[in-house]
């Protein structure tokens, strides 16, 4: 199925503007909604699930720059929704497709944004951005197709907070409890829901599991009265050193001996709860293939990764660094000593993704069997 914008002509030409925070700034021309977004700017490297990643909470507040070249070409389906919907701030892409062919998509990207409210500029060379933004780290942006005064959008982008101490997951969780899969599985899991990957809750119940889904601001008593048989700690956007709300509920349940499996976010928020402090990396990971050396069997694993925080490198008794990052040594998973909990930096459920780290959930399964 191939579907024609109803007015490429007038979209396809319609300037657009990519200023970023060091004062460089880029021409192009606007995708989406008409209007200003202003956001961090980050690259994804991964070569498909652009819905995914669109999707994905833990871009709350991120102005997502896609390394491959055509996005769009396949279209928006109800099925590759990560969450409610689109969660990125904006978008900067090389070739956008106002087309798309595929059975399974039910409107264009472009038609998806604009549902959305998301603006973004494409026709932009996004290897010159993203070797720039390598080299001078993570900055706020901002994109516009209504404001042209490079002045103007420089007054605008100076009004723009740092990622650096902000709490963003409160703008993600679940507004209220829910539950998801069948409540005759064998086991019950809480799940903390700071921006929480529908594919997470996918892949616990395919393992026979009841997930009760959390607000981010849940207590430790909260989750207990629910009588779970382990609880996962999930993903998340913003600066894990301005969550000590989320940091004070994982100690309490460290203290109960609950069985504990953090993923991404929920790496850094169980580190932190046994005394490792956490820092903004240079630019951080993003996209499907960073190499992970899982400590304990000696084999790699291809992950998909999404951070610009990880926890800092320290010697600390109460852990032990289990997965590492091949590309830097950062610190990519983590076992608590005499406690069941466990965490990874990077994403099992890989969606989209490999499934090399599959294994990780069948392993928070046997924990709390164990």
């Amino acid at each position: 199925m191939i579907t024609l914008h109803p007015d490429l002509e007038t979209i396809h030409n319609k300037p657009a503007i990519l200023l970023l925070e060091d004062g460089t700034f880029y021409r192009g021309r606007a995708i989406g909604k008409i209007g200003t977004t202003t956001g961090e700017l980050c690259f994804n490297t991964g070569m498909t699930g652009y819905q995914e990643v669109f999707t994905d909470p833990s871009y709350y507040g991120q102005i997502l720059v896609q390394t491959n070249v055509h996005i769009g070409n396949y279209g928006a389906s109800n099925l590759d929704m990560e969450s409610s919907g689109i969660k990125i701030a904006g978008l900067v892409c090389k070739t956008f497709s106002f087309n798309y062919s595929r059975k399974m998509a039910g409107q264009s990207i472009d038609d998806f944004f604009v549902a959305s409210g998301i603006s973004g500029i494409q026709d932009v060379d996004t290897r010159e951005i993203v070797r720039h933004v390598r080299d001078k780290g993570a900055m706020n942006a901002i994109i516009s197709s209504e404001i042209t005064d490079i002045d103007a959008l420089k007054a605008e982008l100076a009004k723009v907070p740092s990622m650096d101490g902000l709490e963003l997951s409160s703008h993600v969780t679940t507004n209220e409890f829910y539950t998801y899969g069948s409540d005759t599985a064998t086991r019950r899991i809480a799940v903390l829901d700071y921006g929480v990957k529908r594919n997470m809750l996918r892949c616990l119940s395919e393992r026979d599991n009841y997930c009760g889904v959390f607000t981010a601001k849940s207590t430790a008593k909260d989750l207990m009265d629910w009588k779970p048989d382990g609880v996962l700690i999930s993903n998340g956007p913003g600066d894990p050193a301005a969550m000590d709300y989320a940091v004070d509920t994982v100690k309490e349940l460290l203290d109960l001996n609950v069985p504990m499996f953090g993923i991404c976010l929920g790496n850094q928020l169980l580190g932190k709860a046994c005394g490792l402090s956490t820092f903004k990396m240079h630019n951080g990971h993003r996209g499907l293939n960073h190499p992970v050396l899982n400590l304990q069997t000696g084999r790699s694993e291809i992950t998909s990764q999404n951070h610009g925080f990880a926890l800092r490198a320290e010697e600390n008794p109460l852990l032990e660094v289990t997965h590492i990052n091949l590309n830097d040594n950062t610190i990519e998973g983590i076992r608590i000593k005499n406690k069941k909990a466990f965490s990874v930096q990077y994403h099992p459920e890989s969606s989209p993704g490999p499934h090399d780290s599959r294994y990780l959930f069948d392993d928070f399964i046997n924990m709390i069997k164990s």
